[in-house]
């Protein structure tokens, strides 16, 4: 991207994730709670091997909560300015990676073949997807909003003020 112009469009996207860090501890701090509970109940009455399985559900939920934030940390930098449009992605663990394509040969595509749409983004060969963690309504609105800004870059409204235009 030219550091001369700003952008005609922008837009981070980051993956939802409805749980905070401090909603983990409380939920692992509440099924912790609730788990010794039954395994000591069940060790009272007895039935020993439930509490092996109630001990083992509680690491498993915390790994499996470890690696859904962890895969929150992903986002997606779209950029189009008057020339190019900059797609940057970062996955969870931090590595970057970087399209280019140049606005004049750029082709913008909702691909819904196998009935999950797709935001394709071609240019000269060469595709990638955006915006692949979306729900279908954000991914129909992310395109809409890409065409649009498109179109508005290679069609610029310039405004003359002799002219009397707005």
């Amino acid at each position: 991207m030219s550091s001369q112009q700003a952008p005609a469009f922008e837009a981070l996207i980051v993956p939802h994730r409805s749980l905070t860090p401090k909603g983990v501890v409380s939920v692992v701090g509440l099924l912790l709670v609730l788990s010794a509970g039954i395994a000591f109940r069940f060790w009272l009455w007895g039935a020993w091997p439930v509490v092996a399985f109630s001990c083992a559900e509680v690491p498993l939920l915390v790994l499996l909560l470890a690696i859904n934030q962890r895969r929150a940390r992903a986002s997606e930098l779209i950029m189009l300015d008057g020339g190019h449009l900059t797609v940057i992605r970062t996955d969870a663990s931090g590595r970057r990676a970087r399209d280019e394509f140049a606005a004049a040969w750029l082709r913008i595509d909702l691909d819904s073949a196998q009935g999950i749409p797709k935001i394709l983004v071609r240019s000269h060969g060469r595709a990638c997807e955006v915006g692949a963690f979306l729900h279908e309504s954000d991914k129909i609105s992310l395109f809409d909003a890409l065409k649009a800004a498109l179109h508005n870059v290679r069609n610029p409204r310039f405004n003359n003020p002799q002219l009397g235009q707005d």
